[in-house]
């Protein structure tokens, strides 16, 4: 028979601390399957990682196992994560809205630089703007939301193009001749190529008026879990100015684009 405090109540299975404790635990046992680079992990692994003991562990993975959170294979006694931690995963990448993200970090990327930044998203062979924040400034650039541009001609869109497949940048460049915007606007495929190769190395792109004369901009992509583009920062001006401004804006974007590109799910530390 159950035994009775001095209240009359059956004590709890549980106090708080240790229910928070559990659940820490199991916490960090699902996050190092998906930190870890191997597919599977035995229940020593795991334990000698995370400090804990076998049984803990075997406790915490039959837990997981019966929300589907983990699998584990019969044969060679490994676990690995399961349908459950997919949905959840899943669950989360449906209700990212990266405009909504972005829009913070857009603020905050424009009164540092004191230039206008933009966000752009692709759509096909093209990329639009989606959004813009301009600075409390006589002079600024401002862009056209909506509009189509090419992706092979200033910063933002060579910034989606230098991180897409490279079967999809062949795809693109197999279309045709490259349109000039201006006389600045880079049409030689072999030029183009090289750009995006230094684009991929530095983590940005720039552009002195290659999609409009007189204006400037440096842009860097927004990365998701596999290192896809699915949106592009920038940070634009007029040309003269921006010439004096190029360092300091690109080290604001990239701290931004980091930042965005985290939230979206990349880690560059675990992909070199």
């Amino acid at each position: 028979m159950p035994t009775k405090n001095a209240e009359g109540r059956a004590p709890a299975r549980e106090n708080t601390g240790q229910a928070i404790a559990t659940v820490e635990r199991a916490a960090d046992v699902l996050m190092h399957f998906a930190e870890t680079p191997s597919n599977t992990l035995g229940v020593t692994e795991i334990a000698d990682s995370l400090g804990m003991s076998k049984a803990a562990v075997h406790r915490i993975l039959a837990s997981l196992r019966v929300r589907g959170l983990i699998e584990l294979d019969q044969s060679t006694r490994r676990y690995s994560l399961g349908v459950g931690a997919m949905r959840l995963g899943l669950a989360y990448l449906d209700r990212i809205d990266v405009r909504r993200i972005a829009a913070p970090e857009l603020v905050t990327l424009s009164q540092r630089t004191d230039e206008t930044a933009t966000l752009s998203i692709r759509t096909g062979n093209y990329r639009i703007y989606v959004d813009q924040v301009t600075p409390a400034r006589e002079v600024i650039m401002s862009v056209n939301l909506g509009v189509a541009h090419p992706l092979h001609a200033g910063a933002s869109s060579k910034a989606f193009l230098a991180y897409l497949a490279e079967e999809e940048i062949e795809n693109y460049l197999s279309l045709g001749a490259l349109e000039p915007l201006t006389g600045n606007t880079i049409v030689d495929k072999a030029k183009l190529r090289r750009e995006l190769t230094s684009i991929r190395e530095t983590g940005f792109a720039q552009s002195f008026s290659e999609r409009m004369s007189g204006a400037a901009s440096v842009a860097s992509p927004i990365l998701d879990h596999h290192g896809r583009p699915v949106a592009v920062v920038s940070v634009c001006g007029p040309v003269e100015r921006f010439r004096a401004e190029v360092e300091e804006c690109v080290a604001r974007l990239l701290e931004s684009t980091a930042r965005l590109s985290a939230q979206m799910g990349w880690n560059a530390s675990e992909r070199g």
